[in-house]
């Protein structure tokens, strides 16, 4: 089906229920879905390939968007989507890679998604495959210490097939200096910082020349009206 933002917003609202995380999950959409749409070699048709490209969602506690455009995509049919928050769905309060088709990790313990991702990043080297990596966090992650570490070894090893989405909301509780986007970049890494809502802003972040480094794309995005899907 031909694919606009009022259908996609309309799979997100399919999913209702007391979710504590629900603007958690509004504020990655637009950033998730031109990853799918316009970035990603990945679909229902090649999900086993070895060459496909990684989405990996390290802000799992907010799954909603994700399986929307999961859902979009073809790799769920929309009507999975209303069994959200049912005991017997595959649809987790965080995704499960065993249950959810197309979710490449478990995931929602905070500063797990990057490591993983050098992990990734690391074996496709060595297998000598030139699949991309992309790794969708939330500000909130940067308070995980192994989330710098991994930032430095993925810098020294200039892992140009990785990239780091942040969504910065401003909800980190000690913040940066200088911004997420200079901390990146002390470390090696090509960093932009984007309007998180604007689409054509964020596929020229997510497909520009980073140099031979690992690229991050801080995608600004602060809180809209009430139960708005961002």
């Amino acid at each position: 089906m031909q694919m606009t933002e009022e259908t996609l917003r309309g799979l997100f609202a399919r999913m209702v229920g007391d979710e504590k995380h629900g603007w958690a999950a509004a504020s990655t959409l637009h950033a998730i879905w031109v990853l799918y749409e316009r970035v990603l070699n990945v679909s229902p048709e090649n999900i086993d390939d070895p060459d496909r490209d990684r989405f990996y969602l390290s802000k799992g506690h907010g799954p909603m968007a994700y399986y929307a455009v999961l859902a979009a995509k073809g790799f769920l049919a929309p009507e999975a989507l209303d069994t959200w928050r049912k005991w017997d769905s595959p649809l987790g309060m965080h995704p499960d890679h065993n249950l959810a088709p197309g979710v490449e990790i478990s995931s929602g313990s905070l500063g797990h998604g990057l490591p993983l991702g050098v992990g990734t990043a690391l074996a496709l080297r060595a297998q000598g495959r030139s699949a991309r990596v992309v790794v969708l966090m939330g500000d909130g992650e940067f308070d995980e210490g192994s989330n710098h570490e991994t930032m430095a070894i993925a810098g020294r090893l200039g892992l140009d097939r990785l990239t780091a989405v942040v969504i910065d909301n401003k909800s980190a509780s000690l913040g940066w200096p200088g911004g997420i986007a200079g901390r990146f970049e002390a470390e090696g890494w090509h960093a932009s910082t984007v309007d998180g809502r604007d689409h054509d802003a964020l596929y020229r972040a997510f497909t520009g020349e980073s140099g031979g480094r690992p690229r991050v794309v801080v995608a600004e995005i602060l809180p809209v009206e009430e139960g708005s899907a961002a």
